[in-house]
Order: structure tokens, then C-alpha cells, then sequence
């Protein structure tokens, strides 16, 4: 099926962080309440039609900040060969990983390194389907063999795609000031311009709208590292209250009709 056009009515609900109050939270509802969830090893076809099994995966994963790149660095340490098939890759001279191995600068940014077995390119985290120790992100696998979130493993553009948060500096009519904190969907243009020459993209394909739960419950964690848990529970009232309201603006379109 065809993905749905970009703009679309959009429910928003406005609502101050009770754990901050010098922030306002502005969320999507019709992008959290949907029924996308990540279709990855199941008919995801890959942002580039010439790597289709490495999903989004291709471009390697920039990280946010200093700070994101050493909590990963913590985890790749605990790799091994059974659940990283391109460890080998990662290795110096005196067969031990290094950063520099697995790290790369792409314009002035730092991100992980991006490595080709031959399917093109991909994340040097991306295991094939063939490897024996599981397809799919090595430290997914980490996360799932020790028995912690991939929030805690994973660069944060990884586990965040594609829930998007953003800040904005809003001026109030009598001067004071707070910081607007939007939570929605990172659709193609998130990606920036080349974003629209992606092959294939999910959040607003309606074969990625299949999930059990609304984005809401089904990313729960990854929106409580992103909020808080206080932020949050006000979120899925919101979301329970939407949803009841069966307003035409409570559905994403690539999402089923309830």
C-alpha cells in the first residue's frame, strides 16, 4: 500500500510538565495513538531499496551527544562474537575492540561506522540474516540476552526512530518565556531534505500500522526516558480520553478505522 500524504489533520494536547514548570509538553496525539509499531524482519523493505535488509539501519546511527556515545561504548564492550557478526571488524591490531574501529566522523559529526558484507551498506551493528547468533541489531540482542531495555543499549536516534522530540523557546505576551517540548512522529522530513528520496519509510505506510497496542502503551518506555513518568501518565489519560472520543482526528490515516 501507499504511504499517506505528509500533512494531515493532526490532534495536539498542550500540558504542563508537573515535574517541570518551565516546560510545556506539546504531543501528537494522532501520531501517538495509532497503531504503527515496528515491522522490522517483517515486511519492513528498507529506507533504501539497495539495502533492503538492513532496514533503517543504512546510514549508521549519529549520536546525540558525548554522553550517548559512552553509555554505547559500555555496551559494545560486553559484545561477543556470538551476537555480533562484525565484531571482527571492530578489532585493532592487538584484537581488542576499539572506538576507533567502530566509530566514524561523517560531516563533523560522530556516529557509528557503517560497513558492507556485500548486501550494502549498514550500521557495523547490523547482523544478517544469516548470522547464527540472530538478525538485527547486535545491541538489540545485548539488550535482550541481559535482560534490560534497548532504551539502555542502543544510541538514542535508535531507540527513540520514529518518535520525535524537539525543543522550542516560546515568548509569552508578557515577556516570560518557557521551553516547549514537542513529542510526535519523525515522518520523512525529520530526516531532513534528502528525507523525501528515502525508497520506503514506515511511520506513515499503513503496512507498518498493524501493531496489537497504540503507540502510546507499545512505546511506553521509550517515551517515559523521554518525558518522565510523571509527564507521561498525564499523556496516556490524554491518549484513553482521545481515543473514547472517537474524533475522526484521534486516527492516524495509515492506521485501521476502529
Amino acid at each position: 500500500m501507499p504511504e499517506v500524504d505528509l500533512v494531515f489533520p493532526r490532534a495536539f494536547y498542550e500540558f504542563a510538565d508537573p515535574a517541570d514548570a518551565d516546560q510545556v509538553f506539546r504531543c501528537d496525539l494522532t501520531w501517538l495513538t495509532s497503531n504503527w509499531t515496528c515491522i522490522f524482519g517483517n515486511g519492513c523493505q528498507g529506507i533504501y531499496s539497495t539495502s533492503p535488509e538492513a532496514g533503517c539501519c543504512t546510514l549508521g546511527a549519529h549520536f546525540s551527544d558525548a554522553e550517548d556515545e559512552e553509555r554505547v561504548a559500555v555496551w559494545v564492550d560486553k559484545l561477543d562474537d556470538t551476537l555480533w557478526e562484525n565484531r571482527g571488524e571492530a578489532l585493532n591490531k592487538k584484537g581488542q575492540v576499539s572506538r576507533k574501529r567502530w566509530t566514524e566522523v561523517e560531516d563533523g559529526e560522530r556516529k557509528t561506522r557503517t560497513f558492507d558484507r556485500g548486501a550494502g551498506p549498514a550500521c557495523i551493528f547490523h547482523n544478517s540474516r544469516d548470522f547464527a547468533g540472530g538478525y538485527g541489531c547486535a545491541l538489540h540482542a545485548l539488550a535482550l540476552r541481559d535482560g534490560v531495555h534497548f532504551v539502555e543499549t542502543k544510541p538514542d536516534v535508535c531507540w527513540q526512530l520514529p518518535l520525535r522530540r524537539t525543543f522550542r523557546t516560546v515568548k509569552r505576551q508578557d515577556d516570560t518565556e518557557y521551553t516547549e517540548v514537542s513529542i510526535g512522529e519523525y515522518d520523512r522530513r525529520g530526516w531532513g531534505p534528502g528525507g523525501h528520496d528515502l525508497d520506503w519509510y514506515c511511520s506513515g505506510n499503513t503496512e507498518a500500522h498493524v501493531g496489537a497496542e497504540p503507540v502510546y502503551l507499545s512505546n511506553a518506555t521509550e517515551l517515559i526516558a523521554l518525558m518522565g513518568q510523571p509527564a507521561y501518565d498525564v499523556l496516556a489519560a490524554a491518549c484513553e480520553a482521545h481515543l473514547r472520543s472517537r474524533s475522526t482526528l484521534a486516527l492516524h490515516p495509515a492506521s485501521p478505522r476502529r
